[in-house]
């Protein structure tokens, strides 16, 4: 009798249990991954990087540079302006864990090497294979900014910047460096140009023109140590949040109380049954 009275009462716990679990599951919970990448806070931006044949000369890492290659066996001291570059530009990648990184590289024309992403290797590996004259042996500054531009279709990231890279002067292109920052202006872009080599090689008047224009700031760099410590100081930038898509990605467990409760009911059914 007592037994009986014992199921009874356990009968009850568990009707009492399946109807938490059905009004938990209408509730609809949901956990949001803040971990995940796409809803980080940050930039989106894209660096364009001179590969004109004026950046496979070397001489660029001098001998009181403190730089710390991730490739031990390289030798320093003979590595292109355009090599160290990309090492330089791949530690600045990997350190902006919250933004999407995009690379557009130029010459006598300029094309995206790199969408814009999230995925930080990726980008790093394709860097990694470009080398000088993939885009042939001049400079098209215009191209680089509107082709940076263009990287950016389909963000709707707030802050969007082109990091732009050069040793030398615009003399290629279809589209002048004026029209482009102009451009770049309008679609709220802002710009940081980096003027590297010895002095007088890089056109600055240009580059301090096209930061100015757009919002940015110029920098020169005369060694590899100089420009990275230029990169150090883009890296300091204010976060924004991405808003391209919906990068709440949010994980709904209602389904599985269903299923909890659905289990109870069977059993409740089961008993009623032998009854």
């Amino acid at each position: 009798m007592s037994a009986k009275k014992s199921f009874k009462n356990l009968e009850w716990i568990i009707k009492i249990i399946t109807l938490a679990l059905l009004l938990f599951a209408l509730s609809s919970p949901v956990i949001i991954d803040k971990k995940n990448p796409l809803n980080r806070d940050g930039k989106d931006i894209i660096l364009a990087i001179d590969a004109s044949g004026s950046m496979n000369a070397s001489g660029f890492m001098k001998k009181d540079d403190v730089f710390d290659f991730e490739s031990k066996d390289v030798n320093k001291e003979r590595l292109s302006r355009f090599e160290i570059t990309k090492l330089i530009a791949t530690n600045f990648i990997k350190k902006r864990t919250g933004d999407n990184v995009g690379v557009v590289v130029y010459g006598d024309f300029a094309f995206i090497a790199s969408p814009i992403t999230y995925e930080k290797e990726i980008v790093s590996d394709m860097l990694g294979y470009l080398g000088e004259g993939v885009a042939g042996q001049n400079t098209a500054i215009g191209d680089a900014i509107h082709m940076s531009i263009r990287a950016f279709r389909y963000s709707k990231a707030k802050t969007k910047i082109i990091i732009l890279l050069t040793d030398g002067e615009h003399n290629s292109g279809e589209m002048s460096p004026r029209d482009a920052t102009a451009l770049a202006k309008k679609e709220g872009i802002k710009i940081y140009t980096i003027g590297i080599g010895n002095k007088g090689e890089a056109d600055e008047a240009l580059l301090k023109e096209i930061a100015k224009e757009s919002g940015g700031e110029f920098f020169s760099a005369t060694s590899a140590g100089e420009l990275q410590k230029v990169y150090s100081k883009i890296d300091e930038l204010e976060s924004s949040k991405i808003k391209n898509r919906d990068y709440a990605l949010k994980d709904y467990y209602y389904w599985i109380l269903l299923l909890v409760a659905f289990a109870l009911l069977l059993f409740l059914l089961s008993r009623e049954v032998r009854r």
